[in-house]
């Protein structure tokens, strides 16, 4: 039974998914993004929601220093972190799209893409465009005036760390005036903490007096400060109950069905699969996006093995942890990355797209 009472005409419940269903192979690149909307550059899909958000053949190369690594990369060259490798993903307006994968595959680098904060000197391949605006060239830099129109306007962020992301010495309500005073967002401070179920009151408190489920509401109301189009909700519901994990999602839904194109960064298909919130997913492994498709799909039929043992290491699907570790992105070499997932889930590491 879903913790989230679904309104009309919102996207049907998601079933069970106990058969076992797992494909028991690792698709080409060319399988992985199945349901993707047929024809490269489509700007709305085929219920007529627009696409605010079009990342195709995404890479990412950030330096890292020796001193942080520890050694230098191959040949003496500096190192780098791959953290995506030609990843493909669109966000609709309207629509909820879960971006999930084991910790360290490079989830929250999109996330900082997205809203102009990756690392300066970072290596950029292929193109980015926000509200039909290609920010691929300010992407390296996140003092470009690009992104004084799309940070907070266009692209709203809820920080991984929403008990920490506020200044700790001053009031919820002084920074929250701030930021709809920076950003000329059009409701008060009030009107957004109402709008994510927090009370006025809240506005006095100091961010160490809020609880996780408080803290993580106040921060989907400065993410909201500026009306944005795109949400972008980074681990939204790290460390909170089940029943505080369905109150986040489901404002995300709501913020969604207002319009908004929702972009939900999280390793919790359990609930996912429980509140039934998302309408797309996509999974990522080591800096590549495996399979894309219809949550009422993927959270139970999923085309990719890697996919069917993440779900198979929920309770609900037996418990069976996908054994091994997710490589590191430092100078990882993309086709040895899904040799190493062929071997974590025992298949055969000369299948295509499994070996180098």
């Amino acid at each position: 039974m879903s913790l989230v009472t679904r309104r009309p005409g919102v996207r049907p419940g998601v079933s069970d998914g106990s058969a076992g269903n797992r494909v028991p192979t690792l698709p080409s690149r060319g399988a992985v993004a199945t349901d993707l909307a047929a024809g490269a550059g489509a700007v709305v899909r085929a219920d007529g929601s627009a696409t605010v958000v079009d990342i195709a053949g995404l890479g990412l190369r950030i330096p890292v220093s020796p001193a942080v690594t520890g050694r230098r990369g191959r040949s003496g060259r500096p190192a780098f972190v791959h953290a995506a490798t030609d990843v493909d993903l669109r966000l609709h307006a309207g629509r909820v799209h879960a971006l999930v994968g084991e910790s360290g595959c490079g989830k929250s680098v999109l996330a900082s893409t997205l809203v102009g904060l990756l690392p300066a000197g970072t290596q950029v391949a292929g193109t980015v465009r926000i509200d039909d605006v290609d920010v691929t060239g300010a992407l390296g830099d996140p003092r470009d005036r690009t992104w004084d129109r799309l940070r907070g306007r266009v692209v709203g962020l809820v920080a991984q760390s929403s008990a920490t992301f506020l200044a700790p010495t001053r009031t919820v309500g002084a920074q929250l005036a701030e930021t709809v005073a920076a950003l000329r967002g059009p409701q008060a401070p009030e009107a957004l903490l109402a709008r994510v179920g927090l009370d006025a009151s809240a506005l006095r408190a100091y961010p160490h007096e809020l609880s996780g489920g408080m803290a993580g509401r106040a921060a989907l109301a400065f993410a909201l400060a500026g009306n944005p189009q795109v949400i972008v909700a980074d681990e939204p519901t790290a460390s909170l109950d089940p029943e505080l994990t369905a109150l986040v999602l489901c404002l995300l839904r709501e913020v969604a069905d207002a319009g908004a194109a929702v972009l939900l960064i999280t390793h919790d298909l359990a609930s996912l699969r429980a509140t039934e919130v998302a309408d797309d997913v996509s999974v990522m492994y080591a800096g590549q996006i495996l399979e894309h498709g219809p949550a009422a799909r993927v959270l139970t039929s999923p085309a990719h093995a890697y996919t069917g043992a993440l779900l198979d290491a929920l309770p609900e699907r037996g418990l069976r942890p996908l054994r091994g570790m997710p490589p590191s992105l430092v100078d990882l070499d993309p086709a040895a990355a899904l040799a190493g997932l062929a071997e974590r889930l025992g298949l055969p590491t000369d299948l295509p797209g499994g070996a180098a």
